[in-house]
């Protein structure tokens, strides 16, 4: 079985907005173009953790697009979600894939092309890389890791890569220009004004990126 990765990944998240819910956000991702969404959700009830990620995984389902939970193994399992991403300081990836299987798909992060050597090695499906741009999704951010960088780690990984941290419409095709499999998306999405919308127009980014990426 395949393992889609996809190419425009959308991180819900109700903590930097409050006024949609994590499926709410889903939809209109999905509406907008998103092929994979992350159920991104630091602190709360485990069980209506789950409840909440069950109804995601209803609105995937039914629009063949991924569903990603961040950092909780123990929710992906329980609401019997695609898969996990797990960062650094994270639940260790070889044993999320002790207790998810080979057809679960587990992404890891990375700041710098060890971070991405690592996350190979330890057998992830893709890696989320970045802070690409200065992000203000994340308090405790990385350092900016920029298109040279992500570029380089794209031609020395054999796996997908997912470009994440301050990528909007306007800056997305310069980094689809590197080769990068994707982009992950926070506010770009989830504090728009319309989220639909602003999916939309990250979808026609991507698009642009990788046609300018063929004919360079």
């Amino acid at each position: 079985m395949k393992k889609q990765i996809g190419r425009l990944h959308v991180l819900t998240d109700t903590v930097l907005q409050s006024r949609f819910s994590h499926l709410e956000l889903a939809r209109m991702a999905v509406k907008g173009g998103a092929d994979t969404i992350q159920f991104r959700q630091k602190a709360g009830a485990t069980r209506e953790m789950i409840e909440t990620v069950r109804q995601l995984k209803q609105l995937c389902l039914g629009s063949s697009v991924t569903l990603i939970v961040n950092d909780r193994v123990d929710v992906a399992i329980a609401a019997e979600a695609d898969g996990v991403h797990l960062g650094q300081d994270d639940f260790p990836i070889p044993l999320a894939r002790k207790m998810l299987g080979e057809n679960r798909i587990i992404g890891g992060s990375a700041t710098t092309l060890e971070d991405a050597q690592k996350c190979l090695a330890e057998g992830a499906d893709y890696i989320g890389f970045g802070p690409v741009y200065p992000t203000t999704s994340k308090e405790d951010a990385d350092p900016v890791t920029g298109i040279r960088l992500l570029k380089q780690t794209v031609e020395a990984i054999s796996l997908p890569i997912i470009a994440i941290g301050g990528i909007s419409a306007e800056n997305a095709p310069e980094v689809m220009q590197t080769g990068a499999t994707g982009i992950a998306v926070i506010s770009a999405v989830c504090c728009q004004e319309d989220p639909e919308k602003a999916t939309r127009a990250l979808h026609k980014a991507i698009q642009t990126g990788i046609s300018r990426g063929d004919h360079a």
